[in-house]
């Protein structure tokens, strides 16, 4: 026995002597870093390429299809009982290539439902939701109290398939076609439901509000509506969580909204009917509102109640006309004052721009117009013309959100939420999956607008060095992680990480390069869906360069750069600069080499460029594409005496702890 016991530890010594010298040499014939070249393709991609509807120039294909939906809504507020009660008809446009055997809906009003899944958000108060009692498609009611259908693996429906509904208490609900609706073809939903508008100190969240008492209503996500169906992954299922936004299908909405006379109402579109709604008073003031940016009162502070703020009635219905848009919101108060100018759009003219608010806030909308303007025909300039006839401000409990030619913001968010009509609201991007593409994209472009408005250049350097300082935290997810499961860093993946991300863009090819291929990439997109690999095949095409290396590491990955001066040596008129970049994210090599006074002047390279008493070289990311983790950087300027050298002088990649960035003599 004991002979055993020593034969089998020495065995097992064996084994871990084995192991250990297996493991322990680093090998040398494989690189120190082992760059990804390109992005990872999903299946939903690689099939949208097959299938011709995208492809790697980043544009729309020759096969690309959307599917659209057109809205005509009857609602009615009851102020008493805080509730809308709603008929609705949609006719929805399958211009897929394939016939669809079931709708998908959003109810997402049941949110506010006790029995639903939710993210950080907390609805002010607690609701029966969104209470459907009646729906038919093309004429044959659909039964809405059957059980869902089963989807396991194996698991067919018994019998041909009936036109049922499930779901009807979540924020996402199926329905089950008996005839499936062709490619091509058209199906018409007919919809009768009723919700109340949450209301009460409670909420937590935007659009987790919608009300103030009885006195300000604000409704948001408010209709059922049919869901997103697209070329990449067919129905999108994806819960409303609270804090991850749209995903909607562009069409025609014509709303009318039934409220009490004398309570003004603003909402998406065009009021069609000033001649029943207004007064004589407030329709001669709104002619005069595109003639000048003068702030135009519209419905006075005096102004209250049939007669005197909305034309005489007990109740009125206020219709709303828009095109071409993928949502609807409107807000509704009884003291509002309601005030109108204009913005100039280039390539376009003047469109009016509106704004309601109560009386004790008018501190919060004293600058609001005037910002809202910059911002309109800023962005204007900056991307493409705004498409929309007409933009409103909206006061109410939710103070930053937007929505189609509706921001409900004051002054704080003006410049932001006007931002939104350009993303999502012109380029309808999936925020539930990859809000960085919205809301991202709205918080740089941000930085533009308010360094015009103050007479400054934007500043981007140091915004992508920043970055190595969040790297690596096991709270952050990545930027392809779907948003609507952002968790604690939900606020950095979507709105600050992409500026980071754009500094360093604007790093490498330089900062208006960045903006002129946005430029294009809007105009290519507008009223479409693109997907990040569309955003990003479509900046190397615009940008003329493979930075496949770059969208991998700043979207699926939480890598850093951490570049470092390891050593510099000179020898005659050569400095050699050994740089070390510790990082799995690779950069180019930028130095910054200022001068003495002593020598000749500095005699010029191929890769450098001369600021004054200083040079900045330059090698590119391929450098390090063989794998290794350090790079000679070759300097010969004569006998001009190199008093200090910058790594990465304008701190554009991401970097733990610049300050190793710096060697001086």
């Amino acid at each position: 026995m004991n002979r055993r016991v020593l034969t089998l530890s020495a065995a097992l010594v064996c084994v871990l002597q084995v192991g250990v010298s297996a493991q322990s040499p680093r090998r040398t014939d494989r690189p120190e870093r082992a760059i990804r070249f390109d992005m990872p393709m999903t299946n939903s991609i690689q099939r949208a390429h097959a299938a011709g509807t995208r492809d790697a120039t980043g544009r729309p294909g020759p096969n690309y299809w959307q599917l659209t939906a057109d809205y005509t809504i009857d609602a009615r507020l009851d102020t008493d009982t805080q509730t809308i009660t709603g008929s609705e008809t949609i006719e929805m446009h399958n211009a897929s290539d394939q016939e669809l055997t079931e709708i998908v809906l959003r109810l997402d009003h049941n949110i506010f439902r006790a029995t639903v899944p939710r993210g950080s958000s907390v609805p002010a108060e607690t609701t029966d939701g969104m209470i459907v009692t009646r729906l038919s498609i093309d004429g044959q009611l659909v039964d809405l109290d059957a059980p869902p259908p089963p989807r396991g693996r194996g698991q067919a429906p018994a019998g041909p398939p009936r036109l049922a509904a499930s779901g009807m208490d979540q924020t996402v609900a199926v329905v089950t076609l008996a005839t499936p609706i062709a490619a091509g073809a058209s199906a018409t939903l007919e919809i009768d439901w009723h919700t109340k508008l949450p209301g009460g100190p409670g909420g937590r969240g935007h659009r987790m509000t919608q009300r103030w008492d009885d006195t300000l209503f604000q409704p948001t996500q408010w209709f059922p509506r049919v869901a997103k169906f697209d070329d990449l992954r067919g129905w999108n299922r994806g819960v409303y969580l609270g804090p991850a936004e749209f995903y909607n299908n562009f069409g025609r909405f014509d709303v009318r909204l039934d409220v009490p006379g004398g309570w003004i109402v603003s909402g998406t579109g065009v009021l069609q009917n000033p001649d029943e709604v207004l007064t004589p008073t407030a329709r001669e003031r709104l002619a005069r509102v595109l003639d000048s940016d003068e702030v135009v009162t519209i419905v006075g502070e005096d102004e209250v109640g049939p007669g005197r703020s909305t034309a005489p009635g007990e109740r009125l219905v206020w219709h709303f006309v828009a095109d071409m848009v993928n949502d609807f919101a409107w807000a509704t108060a009884e003291r509002f004052i309601w005030q109108a100018s204009r913005a100039t759009i280039p390539e376009k003219g003047p469109v009016p721009i509106h704004m309601v608010y109560l009386p004790e806030r008018a501190d919060r909308f004293e600058n609001a117009i005037a910002l809202t303007r910059h911002a309109l025909e800023f962005y204007s300039a900056l991307w493409v013309p705004y498409p929309f006839p007409q933009l409103t401000l909206q006061d109410g409990p939710s103070a930053g959100m937007e929505y189609p030619m509706v921001i409900n913001s004051n002054q704080g968010a003006a410049d932001h939420e006007t931002g939104h009509q350009w993303w999502p609201m012109m380029v309808g991007t999936n925020e539930r999956r990859y809000g960085w593409m919205d809301e991202g994209f709205n918080s740089y472009m941000n930085m533009f607008s308010r360094a015009h408005r103050d007479g400054e250049e934007p500043v981007l350097d140091g915004l992508g060095q920043s970055y190595g300082g969040i790297s690596g935290d096991e709270d952050e997810p990545p930027s392809m992680w779907a948003a609507n499961y952002g968790g604690a860093m939900y606020g950095f993946q979507t709105y600050r990480k992409t500026p980071l991300m754009l500094s360093m863009l604007g790093g490498i090819v330089g900062d208006a390069e960045v903006t002129r291929a946005m430029r294009e990439y809007t105009r290519a997109w507008s009223f479409k869906h693109p997907s990040p690999w569309d955003y990003a095949f479509f900046m190397n095409d615009a940008l003329g360069q493979d930075l496949g290396w770059f969208w991998y590491y700043w979207l699926w990955t939480t890598e850093s750069v951490d570049g470092s001066i390891q050593d510099v040596a000179t020898t005659g008129s050569e400095t050699v600069v050994s740089v070390l970049q510790e990082g799995q994210m690779p950069s180019p090599v930028v130095l910054e080499v200022r001068f003495s006074d002593e020598g000749d002047s500095p005699r010029s390279m191929p890769n450098a460029v001369m600021r004054g008493d200083a040079a900045v070289v330059t090698w590119p990311v391929d450098v390090w594409f063989g794998g290794s983790r350090t790079f000679e950087a070759r300097l010969d300027f004569g006998s001009r005496v190199i008093e200090e050298i910058v790594l990465d002088p304008s701190r554009r990649f991401p970097d733990r702890d610049p300050s190793d960035n710096v060697w001086q003599r």
